[in-house]
């Protein structure tokens, strides 16, 4: 984890900075800004049209009653990418726009998925399985010590102490 923010906050500033030079010692400084500013705004525009898109077919996929998984992929992505896009530098903008793209962005989803599905699956605390439908089961149980918790009215177990008239529940 160290290693990516070393690269995000460190290396690709200075990658961006030395493709920037470099083109713009091809092509001209006013060329190169001019680039950046047309891409930005095409980065733009894109993001509202796929962003649009996606939210239309998320709309969908809910009215149907079933679990829009690819359409909040591909939410994330667009999101990712757009934000990429914005970004001035020509390494972001090509990174930007492999995500904005539908072909590209459709053979990156699968693999987008499983990271991220591993990544939430080491998060889980122990104990707790995570079944397909969303549906979050524990097989922990209250141990010995831990005292169970008793809805106003409801029996209470044998074992259970009553409490005395005039105690409070919450002064133990």
């Amino acid at each position: 984890m160290a290693a990516i923010l070393f690269f995000l906050l460190i290396g690709l500033p200075i990658a961006e900075l030395y493709v920037i030079v470099q083109v713009s010692q091809g092509i001209g400084v006013i060329n190169t800004l001019v680039i950046l500013l047309a891409v930005s705004i095409a980065g733009a525009w894109l993001l509202k049209q796929q962003g649009m898109a996606t939210w239309m077919r998320l709309q969908e996929t809910l009215a149907r009653g079933e679990m829009p998984g690819k359409e909040v992929t591909d939410g994330a992505m667009i999101l990712f990418g757009g934000a990429l896009l914005l970004t001035p530098g020509f390494v972001t903008d090509a990174v930007g726009l492999v995500l904005l793209l539908p072909p590209t962005r459709a053979a990156l989803k699968g693999a987008t998925r499983r990271l991220f599905r591993r990544w939430a699956e080491n998060k889980v605390p122990p104990g707790v399985r995570i079944y397909r439908a969303g549906v979050v089961r524990t097989q922990r149980k209250p141990g010995p010590t831990e005292p169970r918790v008793v809805p106003p009215g409801s029996p209470r177990l044998p074992s259970e102490p009553r409490p005395n008239e005039g105690d409070s529940p919450d002064r133990g």
